[in-house]
């Protein structure tokens, strides 16, 4: 049994078919990168993962829970289920320290004064522990966003979705946040990303599936998808993203 299966998932707003039939196994301490051109359904796969879109039609399982469909149980979900998204979402009435520790302290139970020592620790990890004590208006984007990934860390997630999280950033801001995805990865982190940094996808990832029109098109090891991908949509996109200067 694969870490996270997903087989034959269907997702529909309205009469639109966002997501059609995918299927994807990831192994534990994999790194997938999910790519393709906007709309092409990689947010929406990533939202269905943790729970916040319910599917249409299939079955996503995580460690052999099923964590998709009616009746499940939310809370378990995202005990499990981490996710870090491009805008950052951080309340702004709150501090960092108060944002990265509502989740353990209200979902968890975990006591308030054990819930801050692990944040400061976390804070420190990425170079902000300093900043505790500010507000979210306080920080440049890249430090929102290392405050971001920290609160998903502080649930300690079993998996960690990545939602294009470099895509709102100042260029010059993009390094610091994707050092800190880098780490994880060498630590052995289970995550899936979708990203527009080839690079760093072709750097860092176990696996890179893309995407067209809400299906996974292709996918393999990053050295035959960014190398030698077999599909000539793939050959298309990869050839669009090379003649724009961004591979």
């Amino acid at each position: 049994m694969a870490f996270l299966e997903i087989h034959g998932v269907h997702k529909r707003f309205g009469d639109l078919e966002v997501l059609r039939g995918v299927d994807l196994t990831v192994e534990q301490h994999q790194v997938v990168s999910l790519i393709g051109a906007s709309g092409s359904g990689k947010s929406t796969l990533l939202r269905c993962i943790n729970g916040l879109e319910t599917i249409n039609d299939g079955v996503i399982r995580l460690e052999g829970m099923r964590v998709s469909g009616r009746g499940i149980d939310l809370d378990a979900v995202r005990r499990v289920v981490g996710i870090v998204f491009q805008s950052f979402n951080l309340f702004p009435h709150m501090s960092v320290i108060d944002n990265i520790t509502l989740a353990p302290r209200k979902v968890l139970g975990v006591d308030p004064a054990e819930a801050e020592e692990k944040a400061i620790t976390l804070l420190r990890r990425v170079g902000l522990g300093e900043k505790a004590l500010d507000y979210p208006d306080r920080l440049s984007g890249g430090q929102q966003q290392r405050v971001a990934i920290v609160r998903a860390l502080a649930m300690e997630p079993h998996l960690l979705l990545l939602d294009e999280i470099t895509s709102a950033l100042d260029p010059e801001l993009v390094s610091e946040v994707l050092n800190i995805v880098r780490d994880l990865a060498t630590e052995g982190m289970t995550m899936m990303l979708a990203t527009h940094e080839m690079g760093f996808a072709r750097e860092v990832s176990s696996k890179v599936c893309f995407l067209h029109q809400g299906s996974i098109h292709e996918e393999g090891p990053p050295e035959q998808i960014f190398g030698d991908p077999t599909q000539e949509r793939t050959r298309a996109f990869l050839q669009r993203i090379i003649d724009a200067g961004r591979m």
